[in-house]
């Protein structure tokens, strides 16, 4: 008789299976058809494609109207579906999936935690040996965390480290770490490969604008880096703020900075800059991971005070087993991390997630393919079934991730049933107020400004070159709870916002009726 032994990572995902079977058939919520038929598009709505000269069947739209039970659970019924079945890509809404999943099943208190061990003894004020960071893909360690990292170091009686930096990546799979992009724009932040010891989302972001005092560009960055220098060559011109980046060139000497981790790096602007312009950022990845991060640290720091015995040439390895844990710092909580990654639509941040996800269920090193495992593994506990659905990276940075509207819609429906229902709702960016939809819906929401309580949308944006979607919940004047999903693949695309807020706008005012079907 032979005996069967599994791997541990796998009887992690077996025991997180049963678990969510057990747990989630409660909360799967069924979404009943009305009996009218439903397959229309809004007039608004219509029109808007036509002017935008967007083919119907490049649009597809699910209308689910959101009800509270006499159980205490919701009931939701189907208000409007065209073509809702097809699977589209959805870009960045397809962050909503990856958040939700996160939340539920490692909860909104979860933090993420960056080890420092060393391998050397802390002797009157001075730790002899070498610091060892290894990380678990905190998504979210940026310069004011970093200051608390620091502070945290001093509060164990280290003034001086005569030593040098050691990076531990070795919670994520190499090729998740690997610099691909679908654009080939390298230097851009929305490009960002996940990294387990990510700082600062390795991005440079400069500071111009015209200084307060005289007639020349102010110029300042962060993170503070410990071997920056800034060369300003910028001139005023007296001209429109609309196209200000194209007249800017920047020049990062060396290129990349991989010659040496603590080398002197010139950050050269030239061109031209628009005196009407006022805090611009200019946000570039322009550093390896290593550099960023040794002169990341290295400056954060002497900014707290702290010296070097010699400047740290940081450098990829793993945690020798001999050393010993010096610091377990924890990041910020995941709700508050879902809130970033929804309202401003942060790329390496969900893809972070879902890697964390794999990290925490089946072990490391985390790949996108456990990832999925378990995001697949929490839908099937929920009862819910999406054939359709490809996940690649998770953030909708992709040209390959697919749902369907129908069941993106049906996602938001089953995320009132469960416990971080709220914490989930309030991620996401409000129409005329924050993220990105700040600027979206301002006239439609004027109309209801006399009202008391007045109607919002909470919905998450997507966009690719031809790709524009929104997913989201509407409270409409009337107080009715509507979930919507649609998405827009076409070359034309870009045309189709208007599209979108005609939609909006049209739940907002109760718009689900036959009548005014076109």
């Amino acid at each position: 008789m032979r005996t069967k032994f599994f791997s541990p990572s796998l009887i992690s995902l077996l025991a997180f299976l049963y678990a969510s079977l057990v747990t989630g058939q409660a909360h799967s919520v069924e979404i009943l058809a009305q009996n009218t038929a439903r397959q229309y598009i809004p007039k608004a709505v219509a029109v808007s494609l036509e002017k935008g000269q967007i083919p119907k069947e490049a649009i597809s739209i699910s209308v689910v109207e959101i009800e509270p039970g006499r159980s205490g659970e919701i009931t939701a019924k189907t208000k409007l579906d065209w073509r809702s079945k097809q699977a589209m890509n959805p870009a960045s809404t397809m962050k909503l999936l990856t958040t939700l999943t996160g939340l539920d099943v490692l909860g909104p208190q979860y933090r993420w935690r960056t080890n420092i061990y060393t391998d050397g003894l802390i002797r009157q004020g001075t730790l002899k040996g070498n610091l060892y960071l290894q990380g678990t893909g905190d998504p979210k360690l940026i310069p004011e965390e970093m200051v608390k990292m620091m502070k945290a170091l001093q509060n164990l009686g280290i003034q001086k480290i005569d030593g040098n930096l050691f990076f531990d990546r070795s919670a994520y799979a190499p090729n998740v770490m690997e610099h691909n992009t679908i654009d080939g724009e390298s230097l851009r932040a929305y490009n960002v490969p996940p990294d387990p010891l990510l700082y600062a989302f390795r991005t440079l972001s400069f500071q111009l604008g015209k200084s307060r005092t005289a007639d020349f560009i102010d110029i300042s960055y962060t993170p503070p880096l410990s071997q920056l220098k800034v060369i300003n060559q910028m001139q005023l011109v007296n001209q429109s703020c609309d196209s200000w980046k194209s007249n800017i060139r920047f020049n990062l000497d060396p290129e990349g900075g991989i010659a040496n981790t603590n080398q002197p790096l010139t950050a050269q602007f030239s061109g031209s800059f628009p005196n009407s312009c006022k805090g611009m950022n200019y946000n570039v990845v322009a550093l390896d991971a290593n550099t960023f991060l040794t002169q990341g640290f290295a400056a954060a720091w002497e900014l707290a005070g702290g010296t070097w015995a010699q400047a740290p040439t940081g450098k990829s390895a793993s945690v020798p087993l001999a050393s010993r844990l010096l610091l377990q710092f924890e990041g910020i909580p995941l709700a508050d991390d879902v809130q970033d990654i929804n309202k401003y639509s942060n790329n390496v941040m969900a893809r972070q997630l879902m890697l964390t996800l794999a990290l925490e269920k089946m072990g490391k090193p985390a790949t996108t393919e456990n990832g999925e495992l378990v995001i697949q593994s929490w839908l099937k506990g929920l009862g819910l079934q999406f054939p359709e659905l490809v996940i690649e990276n998770g953030s909708g940075l992709s040209r390959n991730e697919a749902i369907s509207a129908e069941h993106m819609t049906q996602l938001l429906v089953t995320a009132r049933n469960l416990s971080v229902a709220d914490t989930f709702y309030n991620s996401l960016p409000i129409a005329g107020t924050d993220g990105t939809m700040k600027n979206r819906l301002m006239t439609h929401l004027r109309k209801f400004l006399h009202l008391k309580k007045k109607p919002e949308a909470r919905i998450k944006t997507g966009a690719l070159v031809d790709v524009r979607a929104i997913s989201g919940y509407v409270m409409s004047k009337s107080g009715r709870m509507y979930a919507v999903t649609s998405f827009i693949n076409h070359p034309n695309a870009l045309r189709g916002l208007d599209a979108h807020d005609q939609l909006l706008a049209w739940l907002l005012n109760d718009g689900p009726d036959p009548k005014q079907a076109r």
